[in-house]
């Protein structure tokens, strides 16, 4: 067990309804490679008493196999599954790892830090509250470090924690500890309004992970646990815009109509006037259905059953929000790009786009800009290759709702599928909505192009409008 609680042993329910009340913490770690976040993870799960005999056992079996931490036991293994993590002692796919202790529980991300595998990271961030970016106290700050970190906070997470790890092997130098933090710090200026924390720890030795270390007595802040335990986590939600992504219509019998989903943000409570979108037709909230029953109000992070006092044509992808709610709803979109395919991305060509459960047919119609991770100086680009982060415009072929990602990370959120393979090729975060006007304006195409792109999308959607634009112009 993560902790001791006399109520296992004389009330086991009572013990079990706490656990469950627990606040959840989701959170990854990340930055470059080797700088010990499979090791940390597994450290964490240790000294939190959370893994079982025979797995400590066939841990230290595999250490002296696969282990690089000499006659010590390579925690890593806890989190490399795979072989070839094993063989090459790095981290390839996000796994996953839950613990508690008597004040949270946990769900921890242990995402890859090659270059190669970066849309894993972007994967495991996109519903994590923390980050954790690990920094090698012999290397310092690196460019993959400043890739995670930029990331990180495209994606909304406020609370970043600056572990530097393997302070041992810098003789717990608090010159070197100083100097990391303050590189950081310069290249995190541009990263808006974080709450960033600092640790010098050891992952392998366990300093300042759950206690704090008597190697570093001029540490004065938390251990890396006593952070996880105590951050306020209150403030990152949305409870104020109620968006209800339609994901299934429940229709059991002929008594029973009901729109399951998962409340995205806000809260909605029975008798609640509501309208949907993009139809805008309006009803009230009749019931709020779970599992145990009925509720009389759902907040966000609940998945719910709703009912309506009228029968109004409703199916997945629409949107249920309050029926008095400004609510931007559109076909255009600047938004942040992390592009995550080995082919590069080509305005105009066509993609499908995936906003919570509405899935629409769209392109890219202008690439404004291309950031770079170390300086974060803006660049002129045609084109996105793989990792590439851009600011871009999007054209897309029906209405979604869509909030601006920094007031909403449920519904400012989207990923785009290539038709032909069916792969994720990127992740996007919408910065604003646009008025057409706006996007014949800024984009690079004349205002008969434009035309000529939606002509083409609407009677050859298997057509690359680009490509049939310069056949037109060749004739």
């Amino acid at each position: 067990m993560s902790h001791q609680s006399e109520l296992i042993a004389t009330d086991i329910n009572e013990y079990l309804a706490q656990h469950e009340k627990k606040e959840l913490l989701r959170f990854l770690t990340c930055g470059s490679v080797d700088d010990g976040k499979s090791t940390l993870i597994g450290r964490l799960l240790h000294d939190s008493k959370m893994i079982y005999e025979d797995q400590l056992a066939a841990v230290k079996s595999d250490s002296l196999k696969h282990g690089t931490t000499g006659e010590k036991i390579d925690l890593a293994l806890l989190v490399d599954g795979l072989q070839a993590e094993r063989e090459q002692g790095i981290t390839i796919d996000v796994a996953y790892r839950y613990f508690s202790t008597a004040k949270r529980k946990f769900i921890i991300a242990d995402t890859p830090g090659h270059e190669q595998y970066t849309r894993n990271m972007a994967t495991g961030a996109s519903t994590c509250d923390l980050a954790i970016i690990l920094i090698d106290a012999r290397h310092g700050v690196m460019t993959q470090t400043r890739r995670h970190s930029y990331i990180a906070s495209l994606l909304g997470i406020r609370h970043l924690v600056i572990a530097i790890n393997k302070m041992d092997l810098m003789n717990f130098d608090e010159a070197r500890f100083e100097s990391i933090k303050n590189d950081y710090l310069e290249f995190a200026k541009n990263l808006g309004q974080r709450e960033f924390f600092f640790v010098p720890i050891s992952a392998l030795d366990g300093d300042n992970v759950v206690n704090v270390s008597e190697r570093t007595p001029w540490y004065k802040g938390q251990s890396l646990m006593q952070i996880l335990e105590t951050v306020e986590l209150s403030g990152d939600k949305n409870t104020t815009d109620f968006r209800f992504p339609v994901q299934f219509v429940n229709r059991p019998n002929l008594d029973f109509r009901g729109f399951c989903g998962t409340v995205a943000s806000g809260l909605v409570r029975r008798g609640d006037e509501i309208k949907v979108l993009p139809s805008g037709k309006t009803s009230k909230i009749k019931d709020i259905v779970v599992y145990e029953g009925s509720l009389g109000e759902a907040f966000v992070g609940q998945s719910v059953t709703l009912t309506l006092e009228d029968e109004i044509d409703i199916s997945r992808g629409d949107m249920l929000v309050k029926k008095d709610d400004e609510v931007p709803l559109t076909q255009y979109l600047q938004a942040h790009l992390v592009w995550m395919n080995d082919a590069a991305l080509q305005p105009g060509k066509q993609y499908l786009f995936k906003f919570a459960s509405k899935v629409t047919p769209g392109v890219v119609s202008a690439i404004e800009y291309r950031v770079d991770i170390n300086t974060q100086a803006h660049i002129e680009a045609a084109e996105m290759q793989l990792n590439d982060i851009a600011v871009v415009q999007v054209d897309l072929e029906q209405k979604v709702v869509a909030d601006a990602y920094s007031v909403n990370r449920a519904t400012g959120a989207f990923i785009m599928v290539d038709r032909l393979t069916n792969a994720t090729v990127a992740a996007g975060m919408v910065i604003a909505p646009l008025q057409q006007k706006k996007l014949a304006e800024t984009a690079q195409y004349s205002a008969f192009e434009l035309e000529l792109n939606a002509l083409i999308r609407k009677h050859f959607p298997h057509w690359n409008a680009v490509d049939l634009q310069s056949l037109l112009k060749d004739k």
